[in-house]
């Protein structure tokens, strides 16, 4: 079994508490936060039997590396997940919808892509172990419990695993702002793979050039680009709509 990990924040731990409350091993709560949310919370947890422990709010930002912990850290084991993407691939009855992530290596902009994949019923979000951030306790807690919950896989090769997702005649498309079709032009009811770069360079020149198709996002005021998140909802979400 691997090492036990920590999430921390309300949500974070709470969508563990209300999925799989057997496997936190204990949760760390501040005495000094009496409000009602804190009521709640340590209330539920009580429900689920899981132990609370009382630690200063020192003790927890070194536990959580974050003075953002909202005064809830829980030590838990780890979900076992799918094992892999081709396993969930497979598996799959419904078009696929997958988010491939170039170049993301800020937790913050991880955990936030993560809650909107999650939000919008992707199937898997899939990112290079290289120029990529792994899921952390500040992932997990910016997804709000997103990152337990949506298949995050990271892949040795991300233009080969894209070529493996077009032989399963799942299409490719990549977010760029040069492209002269719009996302709200573009096919999206079939198999997709939405493929982001970073905000600024964007994809890398491999990544691009595997893509199937290119499209952009219209932007009408002074700002040349959006945030990776934003981009990634206004696209899941838009394949949401044509799918509905």
């Amino acid at each position: 079994m691997s090492a036990p990990k920590v999430l921390f924040g309300f949500h974070a731990v709470g969508v563990r508490l209300r999925t799989a409350s057997a496997s936190i091993i204990e949760i760390f709560v501040d005495p000094t936060r009496r409000d009602a949310r804190m009521r709640q919370f340590v209330q539920r947890a009580g429900e689920a039997g899981v132990r609370i422990v009382e630690a200063d709010g020192l003790r927890l930002s070194r536990m959580a590396g974050s003075a953002g912990h909202q005064g809830v850290v829980a030590r838990v084991n780890a979900i076992e997940q799918v094992k892999s993407l081709d396993d969930l691939l497979d598996a799959l009855v419904e078009p696929p919808l997958l988010l491939v992530l170039d170049g993301i290596t800020d937790p913050h902009n991880l955990g936030a892509c993560l809650r909107v994949a999650d939000g919008a019923g992707a199937h898997a979000v899939i990112a290079p172990k290289d120029h990529a951030v792994g899921v952390n306790a500040t992932v997990a807690k910016v997804a709000s419990g997103a990152a337990e919950t949506i298949p995050y896989f990271m892949v040795t090769n991300l233009a080969r695993t894209m070529g493996e997702l077009k032989e399963r005649n799942i299409w490719c498309i990549g977010l760029a702002d040069d492209a002269p079709a719009t996302i709200y032009g573009t096919d999206l009811k079939g198999a997709v793979a939405l493929v982001m770069g970073a905000e600024g360079p964007g994809m890398r020149q491999l990544t691009r050039k595997t893509c199937d198709a290119l499209a952009s996002i219209p932007m009408r005021g002074a700002v040349e680009s959006l945030n990776v998140s934003v981009a990634s909802g206004v696209c899941l979400y838009e394949a949401v709509r044509q799918r509905l």
